[in-house]
């Protein structure tokens, strides 16, 4: 296998572990000086490597999006996991084994009959579930609001059903269309504020509620106060990507992974240079696209990770990308030939790993190729 990133077949995905470590660290001490538990969320990296690097001293509190993924951090020791998705009738059986195995697993809900159809479950296997409550805190997906009368209902059907609640849970969706640190910083306190009350209407109620559980990478980074909080989650912080830099929580040099090209043709008419990365290497992912500075399907680096001006991928169709100067500008299309190698920097970089199948990783300003971390798939 090729030892360095110039003689790496392409497309291939790229970490360099020295952003990864500084991004997990800036977090972990913000998240340290509040005296919040940071719980990652592994459904950017679905990696045991990454995962370790998250929590160095052995196994931590993690969340997960699968319950593959539950399964597959369950096999390396992790034990105490939040599955952070609505439960579907069909998921409680299987949630409830991985309890029975030893497993800390809480699982998502926002109605009474989620609660029954898990208690049942639970039943069945000798165990007790453990549930959050999902809270809509901005209109973005699933969730009650903390004034909804069917709170209640659902914590007296939990309890009805032998389910443990564990606490109330919401994610602030909304944030990624924010692009300033102000409207941010609201966002994060509104996060905060829809959670706190929430659980005080639930304890008001007499239904314990020991976690109060908010996160998405934006209002992690930009809670001024977390007064009431008990953990957080937070993802793609871990990466980093260029919607993340849209919002105005990275820099370019944060962004982790980059997916490795080569040039394989030019039309020099149409001012295009052509890699073999396309949407199957890239995504389809075009979250930039709603920003102020829409960098098309990835901006585009040299092979050191040097970012060419206003270079971006295009247009992408399976396997092909298009690099092309973006509208408006006065750059020179950068004179590439045909096997020269460029690094692309993703729009989203859950979607971008989710193509591939390892981590080829590498140091910054280095060429070696120094572990290759496997990612896990499925559902």
């Amino acid at each position: 296998m090729a030892a360095t990133v110039g003689a790496l077949a392409t497309p291939a995905l790229l970490l360099d572990k020295d952003r990864l470590d500084r991004n997990l660290d800036r977090l972990s001490s913000r998240m340290a000086a509040r005296d919040v538990v940071l719980r990652p969320h592994m459904k950017t990296a679905k990696s045991i490597d990454v995962a370790r690097r998250a929590h160095r001293s052995g196994p931590g509190p993690i969340t997960v999006s699968t319950l593959a993924e539950a399964e597959y951090f369950a096999r390396h020791g992790f034990r105490d996991m939040t599955y952070a998705v609505g439960l579907a009738p069909h998921a409680a059986e299987r949630a409830v084994r991985l309890q029975k195995a030893g497993i800390d697993l809480k699982v998502l809900l926002d109605s009474p009959e989620q609660g029954m159809l898990l208690g049942v479950a639970g039943h069945a296997a000798g165990v007790t579930p453990s549930a959050f409550i999902e809270i809509d805190c901005d209109g973005h997906r699933g969730g009650l609001t903390a004034t909804d009368p069917k709170l209640i209902a659902v914590a007296a059907a939990l309890a009805e059903a032998g389910v443990k609640l564990a606490g109330v849970l919401t994610h602030a969706g909304e944030s990624y269309s924010l692009c300033t640190p102000e409207a941010l910083v609201a966002a994060a306190e509104n996060e905060r504020a829809a959670a706190v009350a929430t659980a005080a209407t639930l304890r008001t109620a007499g239904h314990a509620c020991p976690i109060v559980s908010v996160g998405s990478t934006p209002t992690a980074h930009f809670a001024d106060d977390l007064t009431g909080i008990t953990e957080m989650r937070a993802g793609v912080y871990m990466f980093f990507d260029l919607v993340m830099h849209g919002v105005g929580v990275c820099t370019t040099d944060d962004i982790a992974i980059s997916v490795l090209a080569t040039v394989i043709g030019t039309k020099a008419a149409k001012g295009w240079i052509l890699v073999d990365a396309g949407w199957m290497a890239l995504s389809r992912d075009r979250g930039t696209a709603a920003q102020r500075v829409d960098q098309g399907y990835g901006l585009v680096c040299d092979l050191s990770g040097k970012i060419y001006p206003d270079l971006i991928v295009a247009q992408a169709s399976q396997e092909h990308g298009i690099l092309a100067i973006r509208s408006g500008s006065a750059q020179a299309l950068p004179d590439l030939s045909i096997g020269a190698k460029v690094r692309i920097l993703p729009n989203h970089a859950c979607a971008t790993a989710s193509q591939h199948e390892l981590y080829n990783v590498v140091s910054a300003g280095s060429d070696a190729i120094e572990a290759r971390w496997p990612r896990m798939r499925g559902w």
